[in-house]
């Protein structure tokens, strides 16, 4: 019985480590929530001080791998593109920041639609990433899972 409790302790402490050591940094497979299909992979990475930025690095139509912004905005906000910019290398994500599980506080571009929205992303597993995008209130939005690139 002493050994089964052991087992199962050391177990446990093996899961919970597991689980604390998944980061949302990576490359990561973005799912249209609109119609349910694949359409790029965005690397997403920390700067020194922890802040989260994402970037498209591949899209996965053929026929747009040298697809330019046409409704970015003709001058850049921030670290987002503006009209005629090259998709791929585009940051799309910005400035969020650890907020116990989730990443807040940033913004995220829907270069297909040329706007800025408030964002937070949270892991939902290993390979699973919920993003949600809105205006004001965090009920006011969209989400969109993306899966890790492995």
């Amino acid at each position: 019985m002493k050994r089964s409790i052991t087992f199962l302790a050391a177990a446990l402490l093996f899961m919970s480590t597991q689980a604390f050591s998944q980061d949302v940094v990576g490359i990561w497979k973005t799912i249209d929530d609109e119609t349910g299909k694949a359409r790029s992979h965005v690397k997403i990475w920390k700067n020194s001080k922890g802040v989260v930025f994402g970037r498209i690095v591949k899209i996965l139509d053929p026929t747009k791998q040298n697809a330019k912004c046409d409704k970015c905005p003709e001058k850049r906000q921030g670290l987002f593109g503006k009209k005629g910019d090259p998709m791929i290398n585009m940051v799309m994500m910005a400035g969020l920041t650890k907020d116990d599980d989730q990443y807040s506080g940033g913004k995220i571009f829907d270069p297909n639609k040329g706007k800025s929205y408030k964002c937070y992303i949270e892991l939902k597993g290993a390979d699973k990433l919920k993003v949600r995008g809105y205006i004001g209130s965090r009920y006011l939005g969209r989400t969109q899972y993306w899966y890790r690139v492995k």
